[in-house]
Formats: C-alpha cells, sequence, structure tokens
C-alpha cells in the first residue's frame, strides 16, 4: 500500500471540502455530549425524608418531628431513612405538641421507611430515583444504573471497531446514530429500573461507536493540517458543547422523561449529513476497494477545485488482486502481533486511568454544594481551556511527555486534597478543578495519540480495544465516588495513586509527533526500552540485518 498522503496532496490542506466535513463531523459529536452524561441529572437524588400517611391524624409540628436528626458531616440534617415509630408518635401526639416544646425521643424506637419517601421538588419535579425510590436500601441501584452506561460503552467499543473495519466508517457512524435515538426514545417510557438498565445497556453502546467511529472517519478523511485540529479542539470542544448545553435542557424540562424525549428527537436534525460526509478512502483502499476510493477523492478534488491526476493510486492498482481474499482484522490481531500486543497493553493502562479519572470527577459534580444545573454548567465550561491549550501544544509539542504532564497534573493535584484543612475547603475545590483541567487535557491527548500508533488496518479495532478498557475505569468511577461515604478522601487518593502509576507506562511508548499515519502493521512503530518482547527485538535485529545486507549489495554494484 502506497502513503495515502503523498497520493492525495494534490487536494489541498484548506479546501472547501475539508471544512464543510469537519464542521459536519464535530456536529456529530455534539450530540455525544448530551447523551453522555444526562444521567447526573436522570439519576439525581433530591432531599427526602421518610413519608407521614395523610390519614394519620397528625399535626404539622408532629410531622416534622417525627423525623429523627442526625449529624452527617458535623452537620445536623433530618434522617432520609428512618423516622420514630407512628404508633408511639401517635400516642404522644394526644398530648400536643406547644411552642418551644422539646420532645424526649431518646426512648421512642426509629423504623424505617414503611409508607415510602417525600422528595422536595425544588429541583427536580421527577427523577428516576424518586420514581423507583432508589434511596437508602435501594442506593445501590443509582450507581447500577450509571455504571450500566459504562459497561454499554466497553461492548459497543469492543464491537463497533470489528463492524467499522468490516463493513465501513460512515455505515457504522449513522448506523450508531439511529440507535441511540431509538435506544434514547425508549428509554423515556421504561415502565421499571431493570428496563431503564437494559435499555442503558443500547444507549452507551450506540453513544460510545458514535463518537469513536466519527473520531476515526475524521482522521482518516481529513486533510493533515486539519487532523490535528480535529482529533483535539474539534471533536473534544464540540462533545464539551454538548454537555454544556445538556443543563440547559434539563433545568428547562426538569423531569426526566421529557428530558429524554428532547434529547432524542433533537438528533434527528442529523439525518441529512448521510448526503454530504463520504466513506473514508484510506478504509476503501484497506479492503482493495481502489475505484471507490479514487471516485471519493476526485469528489474531494472538485469540491476543492484543484485538478485531480488521471491516475491517483499507482501502487494500489498494480498490487490490486481483484480475486484475492482482503484480510479482515480483529481483535486476535492486536493480540497476536508482538509489536501491536506490547503498545495496547500500555495504552490499554492509560485509557484506564485517564476515563476513570475524568467520570469520576465529572460524576461527583452533583456532591458539591450549589445548584446542580450552574454545577454541570461550569464543570464543562472548565475543560474549554483544556482543550485549547491540548490543541496548541499538540501541535508543537512531542506526545509523551505532554501526556506525562497532564496525568501527573491530574492525579497529583487529586493527591494534596486530603492535605487540604477543613476550614480551606474553597481550595479542595480549587484542587479538584485543576485536577479535572489534567485529565480533560490527558482524555484529548490519549485519543490522538493512539490513533497516531496504530496502522489504518487496525485503528479502529485498536481504538475499540482501548476505549473498553476505559469503561472499566468508568464503569468503577460511581463506585469509587461513593467510597466518599467512607471516607470523603478516599476517592481522591484511588484515582491520584492510579494515575501517576499509569504516567510511568508512557515512557516506553513510540514517538508519534511529526510522522505520517502508518497504513499498515509493518510500517507501525514499536515501543521502546524493556517493553519490547524478545521476538520484536528479534524481529527488528532482522530487519536491520537485511537493511545493511541490502545497503552493502547495493554499494558493490557500483
Amino acid at each position: 500500500m502506497g502513503d495515502y498522503d503523498d497520493d492525495t496532496a494534490f487536494l489541498g490542506q484548506r479546501g472547501r471540502f475539508f471544512i464543510l466535513t469537519f464542521l459536519l463531523l464535530n456536529g456529530l459529536c455534539v450530540s455525544t455530549g448530551w447523551s453522555g452524561l444526562y444521567f447526573v441529572f436522570v439519576g439525581a437524588t433530591p432531599p427526602h425524608h421518610c413519608s407521614v400517611p395523610d390519614d394519620v391524624n397528625l399535626t404539622e409540628a408532629w410531622k416534622v418531628a417525627i423525623i429523627p436528626i442526625e449529624v452527617v458531616d458535623g452537620q445536623e440534617e433530618r434522617s432520609m431513612c428512618h423516622r420514630y415509630r407512628l404508633d408511639v408518635v401517635r400516642n404522644y401526639s394526644d398530648q400536643g405538641l406547644e411552642p418551644g416544646y422539646v420532645l424526649n425521643v431518646t426512648s421512642i424506637e426509629q423504623e424505617s421507611c414503611v409508607d415510602g419517601w417525600t422528595y422536595s421538588k425544588d429541583i427536580f419535579q421527577s427523577t428516576i430515583v424518586t420514581e423507583w425510590d432508589m434511596v437508602c436500601d435501594n442506593q445501590w441501584k443509582t450507581p447500577m444504573a450509571s455504571s450500566m452506561l459504562f459497561i454499554g460503552f466497553m461492548i459497543g467499543s469492543l464491537i463497533s471497531g470489528t463492524i467499522s473495519d468490516r463493513f465501513g466508517r460512515k455505515k457504522v457512524v449513522f448506523g450508531a446514530m439511529a440507535l441511540q435515538v431509538i435506544s434514547i426514545l425508549a428509554q423515556s417510557f421504561s415502565p421499571s429500573w431493570l428496563v431503564f438498565c437494559l435499555i442503558y445497556l443500547v444507549v452507551g453502546g450506540s453513544q460510545v461507536s458514535l463518537f469513536i467511529t466519527t473520531f476515526v472517519l475524521g482522521t482518516e478523511l481529513l486533510s493533515k493540517s486539519l487532523r490535528v485540529f480535529y482529533t483535539t479542539l474539534g471533536v473534544f470542544l464540540h462533545y464539551c458543547i454538548g454537555y454544556m448545553m445538556l443543563p440547559g435542557f434539563a433545568y428547562a424540562m426538569r423531569d426526566w422523561r421529557p428530558l429524554l424525549q428532547i434529547i432524542s428527537g433533537i438528533m434527528v436534525i442529523y439525518i441529512p449529513f448521510w448526503w454530504f460526509i463520504p466513506e473514508s478512502p484510506r478504509w476503501l483502499l484497506s479492503r482493495g476497494r481502489v475505484e471507490e476510493a479514487e471516485e471519493i477523492v476526485r469528489f474531494i478534488a472538485r469540491k476543492n477545485n484543484v485538478p485531480a491526476p488521471n491516475v491517483i493510486f499507482k501502487e494500489e492498482k498494480v498490487e490490486q488482486d481483484p480475486t484475492a481474499d482482503v484480510k479482515t482484522y480483529t481483535l486476535w490481531d492486536l493480540l497476536s502481533n508482538g509489536k501491536v500486543r506490547s503498545i495496547s497493553f500500555m495504552c490499554l493502562m492509560l485509557w484506564l486511568a485517564t476515563n476513570m479519572g475524568y467520570y469520576g470527577l465529572s460524576l461527583n459534580t452533583s456532591n458539591l454544594s450549589g445548584d446542580p444545573y450552574l454545577n454541570c454548567f461550569l464543570s464543562a465550561l472548565a475543560e474549554v481551556p483544556g482543550y485549547i491549550v491540548s490543541t496548541v501544544l499538540l501541535k508543537k509539542c512531542p506526545r509523551r511527555p505532554l501526556l506525562m504532564t497532564y496525568l501527573v497534573m491530574g492525579g497529583g493535584f487529586l493527591l494534596l486534597i486530603p492535605l487540604i484543612p477543613e476550614n480551606l475547603r474553597w481550595l479542595a475545590i480549587a484542587l479538584e478543578m485543576i485536577g479535572k483541567f489534567g485529565f480533560t487535557m490527558a482524555f484529548t491527548v490519549v485519543y490522538a495519540y493512539t490513533a497516531e500508533m496504530y496502522p489504518t488496518v487496525l485503528r479502529n479495532v485498536g481504538m475499540g480495544l482501548c476505549s473498553s478498557a476505559a469503561r472499566v475505569g468508568s464503569i468503577t468511577a460511581p463506585y469509587i465516588i461513593n467510597l466518599g461515604i467512607i471516607n470523603p478522601f478516599l476517592p481522591y487518593i484511588l484515582i491520584g495513586s492510579l494515575t501517576l502509576g499509569s504516567s510511568l507506562v508512557n515512557i516506553f511508548l513510540p514517538e508519534t509527533f511529526g510522522r505520517e499515519l502508518p497504513e499498515t502493521v509493518e510500517q507501525m512503530q514499536r515501543c521502546r526500552g524493556p517493553c519490547c518482547t524478545h521476538a520484536e527485538m528479534t524481529e527488528e535485529g532482522l530487519e536491520a540485518g537485511e537493511l545493511h545486507k541490502s545497503t552493502v549489495l547495493n554499494e558493490a554494484k557500483f
């Protein structure tokens, strides 16, 4: 296979086609910002306490007094899971509760919320928590439901790469978009928590398939100068735009079912994009479909107002054998080849730590004090500087030191939070935001870096595998955040330590800055240092020996 960038250099770098495609692909990424984190509002837990039946003859003062007062983090709060026994309180209520009277409750036994709960509607009219009483003994259902999205991410990451490499990037992009619209709409009619979770698997699978395949399609379709801009500021900034729009939708609805219906309905605006976004010529060439690839490249040339040569892919036409079977690469190829396996293993660790930190801090915004809609918007807004800084630095700096710096920033500042005194809570919040700033930039770099390491024939499969490992981190993120119930600093210690440990792996990855995208496995770089296997080193030595032998023979001829 020849060099695609050299064969298509006549198309230029900033033609009309490239700019329009850049905008359309980024527009698709906006939708992933809506669907990726709507659980922050759909699964929110408002203040609540045990219900008191209306048919019970209690005054308002007694209805308040029946809820015990508990000390939580040094603050007195009304109990959310217990009340004083109703039959005993009825006996006390016959005495009356005069103003200023202090009820002696030390001898009254408590009971669970046998009559259900009363939820505050100051912020949310309805969430899945309030509808299905996912509190107290059923509190485990909330992080479980959140994790179902990330399990769907894992499944979609594994499946979408293989399907995309077999059937094409464009079909998977729009197929995933259609599936996402249908699944989110169906989820809004969920009759139970179990149905909600099962559909959430489909939502997660379609969302990650859409994002990853759109990312890969743009990487392979856009010009070299737009590629870095697209894979950093473009994709992630537009995801962030959708993320910032989400609290606006949620604030307008205040009810989880209409919110999902709005998110699903608005995605139909992407249907016309099918007729403007072509298939990846790189993928077509990897499948031996040279004529189709040339047809798309000539279409791009017409849109860019540049002349195309009579034959574009000369080497591919010579090598093409219509009777030969085109090799289909799968996950097995990532594991069977020593060179690919070593790099894949290190990428898996980086993706896992980065996603655990990013999603852990993103989901933690609902636990911060203040308005949840404003907190979500500010959390999304805080990512914008990270994407801008990453874009500028990725154009000028090597990948390995950049990624290590961002991971150290993200994990290191989290480890400082337990050292902050209680009276300086604002400083702890500031450190958490700096940590998320680091994870945001690491999130950007690890996507671009991984795409540059894998060859075209394995790029979508490799990205899918790495994304699956990332979902292990995001699946565990809700549970790690819930460990704050045991110790408020425990989540920061776990995430920070794992991030700093994984950053060391980055030392052994190859540098891709300034290099062309590899098209085949043979063009793919090897890992560095002791991470190289004996087979890889032997293979590299044989290749070097063959190269030296060829050079000596050529010199002898002259």
